[in-house]
């Protein structure tokens, strides 16, 4: 960091220079102090030579005395940083945060990354290789959904969660555009019913707003740099919609011989579209994952670059109703080489083990605490990028159904993304023999494994109450005996 010199003493450069280059030439970079001038960069690219790169220009968001002044003009500090060649550190983004900027935090973080990206465009494009998979989880949320099912119901934060983040454009003028779309870990009310936020996970892309029967609205996702080979991509996505409003996707692609090229995904036959128009077949969702359609179709561009995935929202044509109301949620998107389910290991193919076992008592309620691990037990055997932690608490006198199988509620208890997960304090009924922790396999394309395939393991609740209950039962004897040696 452009502080101290090479004569020892606190003096802040505001740019790469003699005084503390000698630090520079033996470190990976300088993140160099917010109170540069505007010929700063232009200054240390020349002291830098060839590592100018390696000159990052400090920029504090709050704009205590940085170039430019920080906050909403940001991007005037971003664009002199640019034509000199160096390198931006942009310190405390946060800031539209801390000082809730209006009206919303969403918009208004859109709003200020727009600033970098007119400034310096968009430098890191996905998706790039294959699988992709985002079901736009921001690490956060107040739910979280599997496969379409709700699974958990309150507040949580896990930044492990985050997946690709859509480059949503934002619009200086809300006027123009009819449909609100926002990256969301909450629960619309819509029709006097609640429509799930997410597909899997806690995120989602909402559409809200009116469109006009015939009218179309259109907005960019992802802006990537795929290179698509000779055999066919399958683009797989969940829609959730109101009435007869449609979500489909538009991609842009691109070639040197065949120039470019556009490519529409309805999920509805519409002929309002000038592009190539593709229907998705319908594939089947879960029972229990109403109002969600999963689509996916097959597209073969062998030398073309997918450029751009856009979001597309359209209606039903005939319009079932005369309503101008527009709602429809993106659960998740996901391009891969395959139309085939993912196979997964069986749960016979772990090793699952239960560690620092530690039983204990809250508020009158029998509590759990320990250490659950899996490994393959062939040790080349693959790992994967996300496990679901689910418990079964099996009662004692567990109520069978017609067809013998043992009713019990799984409980969604929280997501691991390493080979381990720990459990604290967990609340056992009074009623309950046995625990059943399930670990469900994910896999980086989403798909989840079938949880009565998946591997568990299983503690057994009614030897550890004996034990405790032989304990406190000797207690009275034993203070007696305590009491009469005294």
């Amino acid at each position: 960091y452009d502080s101290v010199t090479i004569d020892g003493t606190l003096s802040w450069q505001n740019q790469l220079n003699e005084e503390n280059k000698p630090f520079f030439d033996i470190s990976d970079g300088i993140f160099v102090n917010y109170l540069w001038e505007e010929d700063g960069p232009k200054l240390s690219a020349t002291v830098a030579g060839d590592r100018k790169l390696d000159v990052y220009m400090g920029i504090d968001v709050f704009g205590r005395g940085t170039y430019g002044g920080g906050q909403w003009t940001t991007n005037v500090a971003l664009d002199v940083i640019k034509k000199d060649d160096v390198s931006a550190a942009i310190f405390a983004p946060g800031w539209v945060y801390e000082t809730k900027q209006p009206p919303d935090f969403q918009t208004a973080q859109n709003r200020w990354w727009s600033l970098v990206e007119k400034s310096w465009g968009i430098v890191q494009n996905y998706p790039k290789t294959l699988p992709f998979y985002s079901n736009f989880d921001q690490g956060r949320g107040n739910h979280i959904s599997v496969d379409g099912a709700q699974a958990l119901s309150t507040q949580w934060n896990n930044i492990s969660s985050q997946t690709f983040q859509p480059f949503l454009e934002y619009v200086d003028d809300s006027t123009s555009k009819t449909i609100e779309v926002r990256v969301e870990s909450m629960n619309w009310f819509m029709n006097g019913s609640f429509k799930e936020a997410s597909f899997n996970g806690g995120g989602n892309i909402t559409f809200k707003g009116t469109l006009e029967a015939g009218a179309s609205f259109s907005t960019r996702l992802f802006s990537g740099q795929l290179l698509m080979g000779p055999l066919p991509i399958y683009f797989t996505y969940s829609v959730n919609s109101v009435g007869n409003s449609q979500l489909g996707l538009s991609l842009e692609l691109s070639s040197e011989t065949g120039g470019k090229k556009k490519l529409f995904l309805a999920s509805q036959g519409t002929n309002q579209f000038s592009s190539e128009v593709l229907m998705p077949r319908r594939l089947t969702t879960p029972d229990n994952a109403p109002g969600w359609v999963m689509q996916e179709v097959s597209i073969a561009m062998n030398g073309y670059t997918l450029t751009e995935i856009h979001a597309v929202c359209y209606k039903q044509q005939p319009e079932i109703t005369n309503t101008t109301e527009y709602f429809a949620v993106l659960g998740d998107i996901k391009i891969s080489t395959s139309s085939k389910n993912t196979e997964f290991p069986p749960s016979t193919s772990w090793i699952v083990n239960g560690q620092d076992i530690e039983w204990g008592t809250s508020q009158g309620s029998k509590t759990l605490s320990l250490k659950i691990s899996w490994k393959p037990e062939d040790e080349k055997g693959p790992l994967f990028p996300k496990y679901n932690i689910y418990v079964e608490k099996l009662s004692k006198q567990s109520i069978r159904t017609l067809r013998g199988t043992l009713e019990s509620v799984r409980e969604y208890i929280g997501v691991a993304h390493i080979e381990a997960f720990y459990v604290s304090q967990l609340v056992i009924p009074s009623d309950t023999s046995s625990l059943k922790f399930i670990i469900q396999v994910c896999n980086v394309d989403g798909a989840s494994q079938n949880l009565d395939d998946a591997p568990f393991f299983q503690l057994d609740v009614q030897s550890s109450t004996n034990i405790l209950s032989l304990l406190f039962g000797c207690l009275p004897s034993l203070v007696k005996n305590i009491i009469a040696y005294l």
